[in-house]
């Protein structure tokens, strides 16, 4: 079913060269937003006017899931007044609408001061006039539903023939975001984000157990700022037949051990691991306790910066948003404050040394500027401190060579199911499938594996990372925080890469 757009049409002209979302006019916007802020007493003000377009496709078992199109825009006005933030948000957009959101933003925050314990305070931003938008070949927004729809009907189907095989499912997901920044700073900031995704999985029942295989990833398989090009590029359909017959075949495998044994972990698990383990806790809010939503603080505490040693000495994480680290789904020209994409080194030489921060969190760890990590997933949410792309740097191993020199471990592969403590320190993850690896080779498929730990024990383990040949930026598009909740991109780079002595575990079997 093909849902309806839902967007406010009342601002626009009868004038043909006018259009939903565009330049001209979203510059009117905000100059009315940053106007009626200034006029009602705030001492700050930034305004975000967005329009997201939204097209998800589905499908189950051969048959058509969702076929949804959808289309939002409206501008969310943040003020600092009586050193309080305000916040309020509108899809009414004309001028009277606007001028309402924007004195309701300083109300908001007059409000709040009432209750504040101290006043706000950021450190500088520059102002710029930029515009920035990610590289694609093939909008996808033109490429016709029909054609799309077929090619997940075909990868069903392929992965439909194979006997055993119960349930079927395939997606695609796109996203075209248009923002325009502006703040009392002086900025004025034009942003146009291409995000596509796709991915298909295969499930089969047997008796009690369930086994499914995932391509390219689970959770809605490989998204990154990219057009409809990274789709063809997956080849779906190609991919189905393998994709079927492993999770057929794990019913016929092998229990994966438990006890103590040497992990190697595939680039896309690895990248989940970081997410978890290392990207939620130096999002510095949590840190502070301004954010404690979804399984929410963090053990890195402010003590810890430059002194814990997070992982052994090849370990090197960064936090990366600009387009040369790759399109993940971190990247992006600016922040939602007006601040340039950065490179914040996290974790240098097994050394914990950066946070993920923001203009007002920058203050109360004594840096001189904004890590520029703050994003909101609409025009009616707040910007929050996101992750960008966290990636650990590749290293020097060949895969081929990381596997001969191994005598005795557990390969794992894509991610199955995972959970982390409150502080972010012990967590325990399953995959889909593993495989044995004796005498340096890849040997007989496992079924139902999993691996727990302590978050800087596991890290420390780390004793071979795969070269840049096998890194890849993965991204998950469905991380949750805050309260009303976002749901954002975030990315990871990462190689397989080899622990020692970790605890490895049964997940999904039978007792």
């Amino acid at each position: 079913m093909l849902s309806g757009i839902g967007t406010h049409f009342s601002a626009f002209r009868d004038d043909s060269s006018f259009c939903v979302g565009s330049e001209f006019m979203m510059h009117d916007f905000a100059n009315w937003a940053l106007e009626t802020a200034r006029s009602r007493g705030a001492k700050y003000a930034d305004v975000r006017v967005m329009d997201i377009r939204h097209r998800d496709l589905s499908t189950k078992n051969c048959q058509v899931g969702t076929l949804a199109e959808s289309e939002s825009l409206g501008i969310g006005i943040r003020v600092v007044a009586a050193g309080s933030w305000g916040f309020a948000s509108t899809d009414r957009l004309t001028r009277e609408g606007i001028a309402a959101c924007a004195a309701e933003a300083v109300a908001i925050a007059k409000a709040s001061a009432m209750a504040k314990r101290h006043d706000v305070e950021m450190v500088p931003v520059e102002a710029y006039q930029d515009t920035w938008q990610n590289p694609y070949i093939k909008d996808p927004f033109q490429i016709p539903l029909e054609r799309q729809l077929e090619l997940l009907l075909a990868a069903d189907r392929e992965m439909s023939r194979v006997k055993g095989v119960t349930l079927t499912e395939t997606s695609m997901a796109f996203r075209r975001i248009e923002q325009l920044f502006a703040s009392s700073v002086g900025s004025v900031i034009h942003q146009i984000k291409m995000q596509s995704g796709a991915g298909i999985v295969a499930t089969s029942f047997s008796g009690s157990e369930i086994q499914k295989r995932s391509y390219p990833n689970s959770f809605g398989g490989q998204h990154m700022l990219a057009g409809y090009e990274l789709v063809e590029s997956l080849d779906l359909i190609g991919n189905a037949g393998r994709v079927a017959e492993e999770a057929v075949a794990l019913h016929s495998a092998a229990q994966a051990p438990e006890g103590s044994a040497t992990l190697i972990l595939d680039s896309s698990q690895l990248g989940l691991q970081i997410h978890e383990s290392i990207g939620h806790p130096i999002e510095l809010d949590r840190v502070l306790g301004m954010e404690a939503n979804f399984a929410g603080m963090s053990f890195l505490t402010l003590e810890k910066l430059n002194k814990l040693r997070y992982g052994s000495e090849i370990v090197n994480v960064v936090a990366d948003a600009r387009l040369e680290h790759g399109p993940g789904l971190g990247t992006f020209g600016y922040d939602d404050e007006g601040v340039p994409a950065q490179c914040t080194p996290i974790i240098t030489d097994g050394v914990f040394t950066g946070y993920l921060s923001d203009r007002e969190t920058a203050v109360r760890i004594g840096l001189k500027h904004s890590g520029g990590t703050m994003r909101t997933e609409s025009w009616n949410r707040l910007p929050i401190i996101r992750m960008t792309n966290i990636s650990i740097l590749p290293g020097t191993w060949s895969y081929e060579n990381l596997i001969a020199d191994t005598d005795d471990a557990i390969l794992m592969e894509t991610n199955r199911s995972w959970s982390i403590d409150d502080r972010r320190y012990h967590f325990q993850f399953s995959t889909e499938i593993a495989w044995e690896i004796k005498g340096g080779k890849k040997k007989r498929m496992l079924k139902n594996p999993s691996y727990s730990g302590i978050t800087t024990e596991f890290w420390n383990s780390c004793d071979a990372i795969c070269s840049r040949e096998y890194w890849t930026l993965w991204g998950t598009p469905n991380c949750g925080k805050g309260q009303p909740m976002q749901t954002m991109g975030t990315g990871h780079g990462a190689s397989p890469a080899r622990f020692r002595n970790v605890k490895l575990g049964a997940a999904f079997a039978k007792s």
